[in-house]
């Protein structure tokens, strides 16, 4: 009977950084030792295997795409190689597979086929920005991005702040860069004046840039310097 391969979870950096700055060693093992990858972005994922390992041959690499555009049918297949007794890495186009990531239907792939999940340690911005903000990191919910139409938006504030304040439960979401300060200015007018925010920007960089403040010091504050910056923001009640 052929042993099955693996699926290797592999995180990337957050930003232009050299990989091993940020990443476990294993991580240059693992990709050292695989031939197939499932990427998010092909020209991405090339580029940081050759950092990562730049002897590997990349007319060797095999790369299986999954975006917006992969189907189900598609999807499904990927993991064939792993029935055959070949491990594969599902590579993140930044932070960790899985977590804000596409890759989640694949892992839940391997498990309904039984093939060995391996997670390598990489950043997680959520988890950076949650170990960060001093806010409560036993409970908390992520919630992605909020909408976009102004109505929906004041809506999902209004009801992540309630959560907040009823059950001290910390609220993490992200947003699109070049909308961070339309974002932050919504919550800036919505939330009351003692709620706590967090904005993390940057994470992991040289410029990383983390604060947590009352909304009404917040509104003492210039904005702009946020503009297209990668942020997580997180939420809570007042100490």
């Amino acid at each position: 009977m052929t042993t099955k391969g693996k699926l290797f979870l592999i995180p990337c950096p957050l930003g232009d950084l050299a990989p091993l700055d940020s990443l476990s060693p294993q991580i240059k093992t693992a990709i050292e030792q695989q031939q197939h990858f499932i990427v998010e972005n092909e020209k991405e994922a090339r580029r940081f295997i050759k950092r990562i390992s730049p002897e590997k041959k990349q007319n060797e690499l095999q790369l299986y795409p999954l975006n917006k555009y992969t189907t189900e049918l598609e999807y499904r297949r990927y993991l064939d190689v792993c029935e055959s007794g070949t491990s594969i890495g599902l590579i993140s186009d930044a932070g960790c597979p899985g977590v804000a990531d596409p890759g989640a239907v694949i892992v839940a792939l391997a498990h309904q086929k039984n093939i060995q999940v391996v997670p390598l340690v990489g950043p997680s911005s959520l988890l950076m920005a949650l170990m960060a903000s001093g806010l409560n990191g036993q409970q908390f919910t992520f919630h992605g991005y909020l909408p976009i139409a102004a109505k929906e938006r004041t809506q999902a504030i209004k009801k992540l702040e309630r959560a907040a304040l009823q059950n001290q439960q910390t609220q993490l979401f992200i947003e699109t860069p070049y909308r961070n300060i339309s974002l932050l200015g919504s919550l800036i007018q919505q939330l009351q004046p003692s709620t706590l925010l967090t904005l993390a920007c940057d994470l992991s960089l040289p410029t990383e840039w983390i604060k947590t403040y009352s909304i009404q010091h917040w509104k003492k504050l210039k904005l702009d310097s946020y503009h297209k910056r990668p942020a997580v923001f997180l939420v809570h009640g007042p100490d």
